[in-house]
């Protein structure tokens, strides 16, 4: 699936990837290919881009809020704060 993650300064991530784990309101959550379309809200916790199906390849990023949208096969988050976690 397609992903791009923004901030209100910067583009964050552009580009194909397996899946995301985002922290929603409630829980945290997992978005795959073809994942069916959702709006949802987003808490502070941890975001993981999942580049393969075999998990080998993820990037880790900590945030502080925000949204996230699946159509299409494209998700968009659009988050307030954002910290890479090494």
């Amino acid at each position: 699936m397609k992903l791009d993650i923004l901030t209100p300064e910067r583009k964050i991530f552009n580009g194909e990837v397996y899946g995301v784990q985002l922290p929603g309101v409630d829980g945290s959550f997992e978005l795959l290919d073809h994942h069916a379309p959702i709006v949802a809200a987003l808490g502070k916790g941890s975001m993981k881009i999942i580049k393969d199906k075999n998990m080998h390849n993820v990037e880790v990023y900590t945030i502080q809020g925000g949204f996230v949208e699946m159509l299409n096969n494209k998700t968009t988050v659009l988050i307030e704060g954002v910290e890479t976690v090494e």
